[in-house]
């Protein structure tokens, strides 16, 4: 993920999109990146990516720097346009490498810029179900089984078990989605009717994560003092 510095806006048009996709195309074709998913974003990208050479952060250097140069003299800013280092996380299976692609094409939906992953111009998924452009679409369509069944499984609205976590601590409009993969496959509606054990186990979980406890008070339902009560006994062992 990559985002503007103090979360600022970095896609003032489609102009400055157009321009940012050119640049991620050559930047990553040049050192030998794959590009499985991408979405453009306000103020952030999200970006899924097989680096087989091990030249992600070489690659993400020059992508940033060449937009940001574009960038600050066609709009008449001065300064960083991005907001420090670029945030990963590693996709370790099948099942992770779809849920990443599904939550990818979701953002949008998520912010309510859209209904549907396919009404979003701005994301790989029109290239998915239409002409692949800039993608390598193949390792997911051959994982699903095609076209149909990647629609199909991009409208299935359900915990994964896969979130973007790129620090410890997660913004408000992350949380929800923190806390049902932190607890994947229980359900936050499910946390307050466990037992003692269960209960203290699914909360530790989801504080890991770096949810703050008041945010685990708002998604479950469990009175603060229960939640710090558990999570000292969680520390204590």
């Amino acid at each position: 993920m990559l985002r503007g510095n103090g979360r600022q806006v970095i896609f003032e048009d489609d102009a400055d999109r157009r321009a940012f996709l050119e640049a991620l195309a050559g930047t990553m074709s040049a050192r030998g990146i794959a590009i499985v998913a991408w979405c453009l974003m306000s103020n952030h990208v999200h970006l899924l990516l097989i680096d087989a050479e091990g030249r992600l952060s070489e690659a993400v250097h020059a992508l940033t720097t060449s937009y940001a140069g574009r960038f600050n003299r066609r709009a008449g800013h001065v300064g960083s346009v991005f907001g420090g280092r670029f945030g990963s996380v590693p996709v370790e299976g099948d099942a992770q490498l779809l849920a990443a692609v599904r939550y990818i094409h979701d953002n949008p939906v998520k912010a309510g810029l859209c209904g549907a992953p396919g009404e979003y111009p701005w994301s790989s998924y029109r290239e998915y179900v239409g002409q692949p452009r800039i993608v390598s679409a193949e390792v997911v369509l051959d994982l699903l089984g095609g076209v149909e069944q990647f629609e199909l499984f991009s409208l299935e609205h359900r915990p994964t078990g896969y979130c973007f976590m790129p620090g410890t601590r997660v913004p408000e409009e992350d949380a929800a989605d923190v806390a049902r993969a932190a607890i994947y496959p229980l359900e936050l509606a499910d946390v307050r009717a466990l037992d003692g054990a269960e209960r203290d186990g699914a909360l530790s979980l989801m504080s890991e994560a770096g949810l703050s406890v008041r945010q685990l008070e708002r998604l479950t339902g469990v009175g603060r003092y229960a939640i710090e009560r558990s999570l000292l006994l969680s520390r204590n062992g």
